[in-house]
């Protein structure tokens, strides 16, 4: 009876908030972790010696592509929306060339052969020209989560690394560590 009368008498509210608002409601994971996580582990990146040791001997960006991103954690976590936090912050800092990822690929060669039929031969695109990557950008996100008497503590740790396609050497790892005490007050009647 409670509950039917609780349920009639609820309303909802939206309201409006900068996409880069920081919002906690339950502490898990969110969108917060994701891009300053992602801000963070680039800056590094970016600033260690492998990228002008690059430049250097080659005379040219290195182009890298993001592999796979594991989610090793205890949470359900969206990590596309991570290594598109990355793909953005890599991009956007002009250090580096990006290139399509392998479903982003096939759909482009589907254009360019279809190009090739439909298309004039002066706005055609040809094959073969594209810029394979020099580097591979994989990772994992894991945590650890510890819990008495309402309080709630989530540790989680990202480990990335860029390894060198030709090679297999890594030329950079780097992590990122996250604490969290989430509190969760139960109200008496």
């Amino acid at each position: 009876m409670l509950i039917a009368f609780t349920a009639g008498c609820a309303s909802t509210t939206v309201e409006r908030v900068k996409p880069e608002e920081a919002i906690d409601l339950s502490g898990r994971w969110n969108d917060t972790d994701s891009r300053l996580v992602a801000e963070a582990m680039m800056k590094d990146l970016l600033s260690r010696p492998w990228l002008d040791i690059y430049v250097e001997k080659n005379k040219r960006q290195p182009a890298v592509i993001v592999g796979t991103v594991v989610n090793r954690s205890h949470e359900h976590i969206n990590v596309q929306t991570f290594t598109k936090d990355i793909e953005k912050e890599l991009t956007n800092s002009g250090l580096v060339q990006f290139v399509a990822s392998s479903g982003e690929r096939e759909e482009i060669r589907e254009e360019r052969a279809e190009q090739m039929i439909h298309a004039t031969e002066e706005t055609a695109k040809g094959v073969g020209k594209e810029t394979g990557a020099d580097y591979m950008l994989k990772g994992v996100l894991n945590t650890i989560q510890d819990e008495e008497k309402g309080t709630r503590v989530i540790y989680y740790q990202i480990n990335l690394e860029m390894i060198d396609i030709e090679s297999n050497v890594k030329v950079w790892l780097g992590d990122k560590k996250i604490k969290k005490v989430v509190e969760k007050r139960r109200f008496g009647f």
